[in-house]
């Protein structure tokens, strides 16, 4: 009982069983779904698929980072080892004040580089050195700060910097340690921790030396963005550095994005002179996209695969916004989510075992969607009149079929890819490269229609026509070597069928005997025009001599390239048909472009004017509908005042604006229009068009202007 004579406060403390639960990532993918337990399992098959996909691509990541980064760690072990030789040594070396310097050109794919700098950072601290620091241009303004971070990372400590501390923060500061910023505090702290740890005096975790490591492991600086720097700041810290080399063995790391000339121009010579640099040119991330391309696209090993749009939206965003890798993975992470989370029948997109399981276990409703797939509509007008009522009255019957269906679509998939990758080394050396210099190139090509109607595909084999014969040769034998891992009945056939041929090209005088026969035989031919003949007979057997003369020579090499050409020719036409063509492709494949585009590519200035134009796109507020070119009275100020100005020229009247607007929002106020205060202007109405005034100029859509001092120019035009 709470009421009481006297005042009180009653705290009522919630049950756990009433605590609210914090929703989790399943959760919100089956938020809205019918069937709960489809939704489940297709998030499982969504988690399982990514899970394999991610630790494939960061392999491949670090394999192909691993050559970089053991140059990079066996220069800076090269330069421990000559300051281990002592003092002398390194002095005599270090006599030009030189600094060991690494110039670590990544390339302009800056999303990606912050993750090959940790794992630098990492093996470095594993092997090398303790003593790593990265800095950043945004944190190094001045050059104060850039000691101040240096030192700080390093000694784990705070470090006052002149006389800036305010009095507030040392009274907050008063259990804590700080140092002086200098470089003589650096090579104090430095030879008391590298004394203590070859003492054996345990130290802090922080700056403990492992036993594996040198006696004086040295301290590497990372620059990781060294266009960005203020050259007068770097150039400073540089001057600074090289007075302590042979007190300290400093080295610096170089993160370059655009050219190893960037030192050159940042750095005079009397600086540049004082670094001993080492050039190092890491994978460009085109072919770092190609390899990851390779390694979860082009493979049979995962069933989801993007569609042609899909993937053309992701390579354009690739190539003319930002060039990275990282990027690009998580665009293919969200497509894979979306199809999971849109595609019910998405429950069959795993390995085939688990999705011919599946198939039996589809519920009537699922049944009804396989039926209503586009290619299993096809499919279904294809079959007889019988099977045709099977398929669309029987539901055990239709899982039969799906099951049949989904085993021909893992077999398309295992032929498709070997083939695809023949095309490709068969045509990537061609001049002017007709099918595309890269695989992606032609993988799409062959997703949007059947590659052999391309005029660019009578092209390529016009060219492969002109091709040498130990070129020929050369790429045939690339290409039995990419069918012979291949596990289908039809790939095996084809490798017997090439490897064949390919003896064929061994044996120059198989042909000899016929040629001297169809010699002989046009001999005997033109003997026989030496009768009398009528006209009609003379003309057939010029002809029959013309078509000898032209057989007799064609080399044994001409025909047996006519051979290897139509053979090549008839396994694209067999197996690069567009995934279209297969019944139930809808599992595998998304083909949501317009989606994937919309959030993936920013358009900053399309979504602003979107919001200003229709504010229920976003705020999804009944209040808010209004028909198209109208401007609804419920809406923000800013919405109602951007509306306005759509109406106006180049030079909009602030007095004829903000009595257009106060009407608007005596309608919103629900005022009557006969009254007298109606379209009056306040205070607080003029106050809050001046606020949204001051918006729309914010955001670039108008701007005052010097020929009329009560009227602001218009920035846009044409109605955006």
């Amino acid at each position: 009982m709470t009421s009481s004579v006297s005042k009180g406060c009653f705290v009522f403390k919630p049950s756990a069983k009433k605590r609210r639960k914090t929703p989790t990532v399943e959760d919100y993918f089956t938020h809205g779904s019918e069937d709960t337990e489809n939704s489940k399992l297709r998030f499982r098959n969504y988690q399982i698929l990514w899970e394999k996909m991610k630790a494939d691509t960061e392999l491949l990541q670090d394999e192909l980072n691993r050559k970089i980064l053991d140059s990079l760690l066996a220069f800076i072990r090269k330069s421990v080892s000559t300051f281990q030789r002592g003092t002398d040594d390194w002095a005599s070396r270090m006599r030009a004040h030189e600094i060991p310097t690494a110039a670590l050109v990544l390339g302009v794919n800056v999303p990606d580089h912050d993750m090959t700098f940790q794992c630098l950072s990492d093996q470095l601290q594993q092997s090398v050195t303790p003593f790593v620091v990265s800095v950043q241009a945004t944190e190094c303004a001045a050059l104060n700060n850039m000691m101040q971070r240096v030192l700080e990372r390093l000694m784990g400590t705070s470090v006052s910097v002149g006389n800036e501390e305010e009095p507030e923060q040392r009274s907050t500061n008063v259990n804590q340690k700080r140092v002086h910023c200098s470089l003589i505090t650096l090579c104090n702290w430095y030879k008391a921790v590298t004394k203590k740890a070859a003492s054996g005096t345990p130290s802090k975790k922080r700056t403990s030396v492992g036993k594996d490591m040198q006696q004086h492991p040295p301290i590497v600086v990372i620059f990781k963005d060294l266009e960005a720097f203020n050259s007068r700041v770097l150039q400073d810290f540089i001057l600074i550095c090289s007075r302590y080399v042979e007190q300290l063995p400093l080295m610096f790391v170089f993160g370059i994005a655009t050219s190893p000339s960037t030192i050159q121009h940042m750095l005079p010579h009397s600086v540049s002179s004082l670094l001993c640099i080492e050039l190092f040119q890491s994978l460009s991330c085109t072919q770092h996209l190609a390899s990851v391309i390779d390694k979860v696209i082009l493979t049979s090993q995962f069933p989801f695969k993007p569609s042609g749009k899909v993937l053309q939206v992701l390579v354009s965003i690739f190539l003319y916004h930002d060039f990275s890798v990282r990027n690009f993975i998580k665009g293919l992470q969200l497509a894979l989510l979306e199809h999971f989370h849109s595609q019910p029948l998405s429950v069959l997109c795993c390995k085939k075992e688990a999705a011919l399981v599946h198939a039996t276990e589809l519920s009537h409703r699922d049944v009804e969607r396989l039926q209503q797939l586009p290619s299993f509509m096809r499919y279904v007008e294809e079959q007889g009149p019988q099977e045709q009522v099977e398929l669309l009255t029987s539901d055990d019957h239709v899982k039969e079929v799906c099951q049949k269906l989904l085993n021909d679509l893992h077999k398309y998939h295992k032929n498709y890819y070997p083939i695809l990758r023949c095309l490709h080394i068969l045509t990537s050396s061609l001049p002017k490269y007709p099918l595309g210099k890269q695989i992606r190139e032609l993988h799409i090509s062959c997703l949007e229609k059947n590659v052999w109607e391309n005029e660019e595909y009578a092209s390529a084999m016009q060219l492969l026509r002109m091709m040498a014969k130990d070129e020929l040769t050369s790429a045939l034998k690339m290409c039995a070597e990419i069918l012979k891992p291949g596990k289908t009945t039809k790939m095996r056939a084809a490798l017997l069928q090439l490897d064949n041929l390919l003896a064929k090209f061994d044996q120059p005088d198989d042909l000899a005997a016929a040629e001297n026969a169809a010699g002989e035989d046009l001999t005997s031919r033109g003997k026989g025009l030496q009768k009398k003949t009528d006209l009609f007979q003379l003309q057939k057997t010029l002809l029959e001599m013309k078509k000898s003369r032209r057989t007799k020579k064609m080399s044994q090499f001409e025909i047996l390239r006519d051979q290897a050409l139509e053979f090549i020719d008839s396994l694209v036409r067999s197996h690069l048909a567009p995934p279209e063509s297969q019944p139930l492709y809808e599992v595998c494949y998304y083909s949501s472009s317009a989606v994937l585009r919309r959030h993936l590519n920013a358009t900053p200035r399309t979504s602003i004017q979107t919001a200003l134009s229709n504010p229920y796109h976003y705020l999804k507020n009944e209040n808010l509908l209004a028909e198209d070119g109208t401007v609804s009275n419920a809406a923000p100020d800013i919405c109602i005042v951007y509306k306005l100005h759509l109406e106006c020229g180049r030079l909009i009247n602030l007095y004829d604006w903000l009595e257009a607007y106060a009407t608007v929002v005596s309608a919103a106020e629900g005022m009557d229009p006969d009254s007298a205060d109606f379209g009056k202007v306040d205070e607080l109405k003029h106050a809050r068009f001046i606020q949204a005034v001051s918006e729309l100029e914010f955001l670039g859509f108008i701007k005052s202007t010097k020929q009329k001092t009560d009227h602001v120019s218009r920035l846009t035009w044409g109605g955006c």
